[in-house]
């Protein structure tokens, strides 16, 4: 399956998380923030992380996992099912609901009210038995608030808040089902047209996004972008996923300058695009 993006227009459509909001119009000075990452044979990515001041405990890192899972022992450990929470009757794999992080530390950085479930995972589970103790998985309600910066080399994930506040998106699914609607992806306009048409596969796990097609006489154009050049960066912001790419185009202004960064031929560029006013 391929996810594409279109950006040459106001009312382009984006597949993204339903219900979630449009990220920061401007980026804020904010200073990186580099924690240590350990790699484990299996390729998952592993962070020290602080529950309600409680820990540190190993968790796995998933920039694809669309929640945070916190383990039952965790959860109980860090206070976070409170006193008259109501237990399901059955409580499969440790479920018990979806409970507030009240702060979560990575590092020095400290993410309030992050929202999770409690569950032992079977696969979290089924790793620690191979790796040692993992309390869960940190996901999209966590990293998205950050750019993030992966450098295998070196073991360490730098991190910068990007002001981005993500919705829940487990609570937005909730609440479609009880009223028994199929939820719809939401519908974000970026407010500068691109010309962009941009793709990236499943499997695909390079940096970056491939230019799948630039409309003629468009300010991707106007910049020299060609078809298959694999876009790294736009404006500052990290292009890894087509998501990420749509989410730098809404971001950025038009009719400014904006510094695109690309791969072609195996030669890295910088070029200068100015994208136009939308429509």
């Amino acid at each position: 399956m391929r996810r594409r993006i279109v950006l040459c227009c106001g009312l382009a459509l984006a597949l993204v998380w339903t219900g979630a909001a449009d990220p920061p119009a401007e980026k804020k000075a904010e200073q990186p923030v580099a924690v240590p990452i350990e790699v484990l044979k299996t390729k998952h990515l592993v962070i020290q992380v602080k529950i309600n001041g409680k820990g540190p405990y190993r968790m796995i890192f998933d920039t694809g996992a669309p929640m945070t899972l916190v383990s039952s022992k965790a959860a109980k450990e860090a206070g976070m099912i409170p006193k008259d929470a109501k237990v399901p009757p059955i409580a499969l794999f440790g479920a018990m609901g979806q409970f507030p992080i009240e702060s979560l530390e990575v590092g020095t950085l400290k993410a309030a009210k992050v929202p999770a479930m409690v569950m032992d995972h079977p696969a979290v589970t089924a790793l620690s038995r191979a790796v040692g103790p993992l309390e869960g998985i940190v996901g999209f309600p966590f990293f998205a608030r950050y750019t993030m910066t992966l450098d295998y080399q070196a073991k360490q994930v730098t991190l910068v808040p990007n002001g981005y506040e993500p919705a829940d998106v487990l609570e937005t699914l909730t609440a479609s089902l009880m009223n028994n609607q199929k939820p719809e992806p939401e519908a974000i306009a970026p407010a500068a047209q691109w010309g962009l048409v941009v793709k990236k596969d499943d499997k695909d796990e390079e940096a970056g996004v491939t230019i799948e097609q630039v409309r003629p006489g468009s300010a991707a154009d106007a910049a020299g972008i060609k078809a298959g050049d694999r876009l790294l960066s736009l404006g500052g912001y990290w292009t890894e996923s087509v998501i990420d790419c749509y989410r730098a185009a809404a971001a950025l202004k038009p009719g400014g300058a904006v510094p695109a960064v690309l791969r072609r031929d195996g030669k890295e560029m910088t070029l200068t695009v100015k994208p136009r006013e939308g429509l």
